[in-house]
């Protein structure tokens, strides 16, 4: 890439915070054109008063998307508002009319074809009559339990199944994401947000489909469960204290079926206080392949990177709505 990109930052919550500072970092590669944000805290400040920056950046918040995309002409949008494609694809909606790219970290948007088919339409046909391409990523999903998991199968001859296996240490993370999990709330309270249908981790089923898709497996049936792990001892972190006995975070798990065939194992610890944290990918192959990641992936920091460093392959990418199977092999952007 030979001239800089254009980007808008959309919605500066905790991970899209750290996406400007990267982009700043970056500013031999990318400019940063463009803030949109709703909180009226933020609205109208220089990016630089929300980094505490001591040197402005000429940049300020604006709550008026229509407007800083007409002005700004990004080349691409990086957008980080919301797990659930219902609530917001109007916004990627208003990114591809303006004519720019865009790169979500929203969950659902990883693989929505059979959650939201109609939505996952109605993007395709827009981003094709803008000429750009909308694409859902991150670390989970978008990478560790799903699109890492398709590259281990790149030097097999056959495979009949492949189990991912993630452990975070949750206390080592961004309070929403504790929050997100229910570290320190009562097993009573666990069940009754989990009753919601709206907690816990978002993008399990997703990343079935994505590597099912990948391999061209059929899933007929999915199956999710999603239990408590309950503390031990006290675990402090930065942000919160868990009690011994109250909750420390999730064990989700999925598994993806063909007829009475196991194909796909997902399981994710996600919990303040894990010891053994790590990424693992293990497919039932030839050869057999165990990929192991010691520590894990750190979600905070590679949320970012995935979102960044697909800069340049949704720009080089043919128009549509994309998932990680559609697009190049995701590498660092930017590093020198």
């Amino acid at each position: 890439m030979t001239t800089r990109v254009k980007v808008v930052q959309y919605g500066i919550g905790p991970i899209g915070v750290s996406c400007l500072r990267t982009v700043l970092s970056k500013s031999k590669h990318i400019e940063l054109v463009g803030v949109i944000d709703i909180d009226p805290l933020k609205v109208g400040k220089d990016v630089s008063e929300i980094l505490g920056l001591s040197q402005k950046t000429g940049v300020l918040v604006s709550s008026d998307a229509s407007a800083v995309l007409s002005s700004t002409k990004p080349d691409v949008v990086l957008h980080t508002t919301s797990s659930f494609l219902a609530r917001m694809y109007d916004q990627l909606i208003l990114c591809a009319s303006h004519g720019a790219h865009v790169v979500s970290s929203t969950e659902e948007l990883a693989y929505p074809y059979h959650r939201h088919p109609a939505i996952a339409t109605e993007l395709d046909k827009v981003a094709k009559e803008n000429g750009v391409t909308l694409f859902g990523t991150g670390v989970n999903p978008g990478y560790a339990m799903d699109a890492l998991a398709l590259m281990a199968t790149g030097v097999c001859n056959s495979v009949k199944s492949i189990t991912v296996n993630r452990e975070v240490n949750a206390g080592l993370r961004r309070l929403p994401l504790q929050q997100k999990v229910g570290a320190g709330i009562t097993r009573e309270a666990f069940e009754e947000k989990k009753a919601t249908g709206m907690f816990g981790h978002i993008g399990l089923v997703e990343s079935i489909r994505l590597i099912a898709d990948g391999m061209g497996w059929t899933i007929t049936k999915i199956v999710e469960q999603l239990d408590p792990v309950i503390s031990p001892k006290q675990v402090e972190t930065p942000f919160l204290v868990v009690e011994k006995g109250q909750v420390a975070g999730i064990h989700h798990h999925a598994y993806g079926y063909d007829g009475d065939e196991l194909l796909i194992t997902l399981d994710l610890k996600m919990f303040v206080g894990a010891e053994n944290p790590r990424d693992e990918v293990v497919a039932e192959s030839d050869p057999p392949m165990n990929l192991l990641v010691k520590g894990g992936i750190f979600g905070d920091t590679a949320t970012v990177a995935t979102l960044i460093n697909s800069i340049p392959l949704v720009i080089g990418a043919s128009p549509g709505l994309k998932t990680a199977i559609d697009i190049a092999l995701p590498r660092a952007f930017g590093t020198r």
